[in-house]
């Protein structure tokens, strides 16, 4: 059986960030958006002319702004050009990216131009998130994005010492990837040494779930350029990044059983599971040389790399503790620094896949890893159990393989 195939390849040809910060009072919303469209129109070598259409997403409610894309028209181009407009909550990125990938692929368009921002100095986030929850069946969600399930599961499962060591050992290498990109908004600093002072000092939020673990809330704009195999051959600026596959499983049915006895299959297994069955992947570890991946919180992190790496009992701990997910290690993780150091909600799971291409392309700057990168994987993550995964190629080989 032929391997997951598309009707038409479709490839990443540009990229454009701004840097995120916890405030950006040089620029408004148009502003911050129109940085992201120039830089990855200028990355593509190409002008707004050359794009068919625009999707553009953030989470509307947390700066309370209705319908900002009518807005933001001033800074997308979308002036008289097709245009989508979505919004999956913390996925909103990841689907914006699978959405364009779709519209190219499908022949509908053949070059498309997807934006995911946000601006939440501007409005209140865990105002928009507990109120957009039912008061009596979610509400495990009345805390917001907050919850300390998971570091108390992982307290139960690995012990005290053990499970706090890995979650506050990936935090600081988080920190450690977020120092090598000029991008990133949180950069502390931080060295392994202080990890005993950390784990007994920062401030707790949620039970083990402590401030220095958990993800800001950041301003900035990603954008990224989507175009046909066809286009491609035509010529472009940089080497195409193409999207072979992707995958969106969620399980909102079962919010309200969230910390019930029998918890549901966790989305990130399913949606690896399936997505590395159609595609031959037996051993994602050794197939995929880097992952940014969507980590709202260190404890969540370490607890979704067991998840998405199909791994079993303490091996994803045991990875950790060796190096095998920094930067020089075996399968390096968010050399960006990832969600814990940078997240503009609406742009936080576009930076996932964003960064992922700027790896295989060579062009990651400070934090690009030594390796070559050829396989790639990127997540997004959402408040109802959302998830998003894709896989990214340097090359269109994958094609040739087949598999029983």
């Amino acid at each position: 059986m032929k391997i997951h195939t598309k009707n038409r390849n479709v490839a990443i040809i540009g990229i454009g960030q701004t840097s995120f910060s916890s405030h950006k009072e040089d620029q408004n919303q148009v502003e911050m958006v129109q940085e992201a469209v120039i830089k990855a129109l200028a990355d593509a070598g190409l002008k707004i002319g050359d794009i068919d259409c625009i999707v553009h997403g953030n989470m509307e409610l947390f700066e309370m702004q209705f319908a900002p894309n009518l807005w933001h028209s001033l800074g997308t181009g979308s002036y008289g050009k097709d245009e989508y407009r979505i919004t999956t909550g913390g996925t909103t990125g990841a689907t914006l990216v699978c959405a364009a990938d779709n519209l190219v692929a499908s022949g509908l368009y053949n070059t498309v131009l997807a934006i995911g921002m946000e601006k939440l100095q501007e409005g209140n986030t865990t105002g928009g998130i507990t109120n957009m929850a039912d008061p009596l069946w979610f509400r495990n969600l009345q805390t917001g994005a907050l919850t300390g399930t998971t570091a108390q599961e992982m307290i139960d499962e690995f012990g005290d010492e053990r499970a706090k060591r890995a979650a506050m050992r990936y935090r600081i290498m988080m920190d450690k990837h977020a120092m090598l990109n000029p991008r990133a908004h949180r950069r502390f600093g931080l060295e392994y040494s202080q990890m005993e002072d950390l784990m007994a000092n920062s401030p707790p939020l949620v039970g083990e779930l402590r401030l220095i673990h958990m993800c800001s809330q950041s301003d900035g704009a990603c954008a990224m350029i989507f175009t046909s195999e066809e286009k491609v051959k035509q010529g472009t600026k940089n080497p195409p990044v193409w999207i072979r596959d992707h995958i969106q499983v969620h399980r909102e049915e079962t919010i309200p059983n969230l910390f019930g006895f029998n918890k549901p299959e966790v989305t990130h297994h399913y949606a690896a599971r399936t997505l590395f069955a159609r595609n031959g992947i037996q051993d994602p570890v050794a197939y995929f040389d880097v992952f940014e991946m969507y980590d709202p919180s260190a404890w969540w992190a370490v607890d979704w790399l067991r998840e998405f790496f199909l791994l079993k009992g303490d091996e994803h701990l045991r990875m950790l503790e060796a190096g095998d997910f920094d930067l020089d290690g075996r399968i390096p993780i968010n050399p960006s620094g990832g969600v814990i150091a940078s997240n503009p909600i609406g742009a936080t799971a576009m930076l996932r896949p964003a960064e992922a291409a700027l790896q295989i392309r060579g062009d990651a700057g400070g934090h690009q890893i030594k390796k070559e990168v050829r396989h790639a994987l990127a997540s997004g993550f959402g408040g109802t159990f959302w998830t998003v995964l894709m896989m990214l190629e340097k090359e269109l080989g994958w094609q040739e393989v087949n598999h029983d």
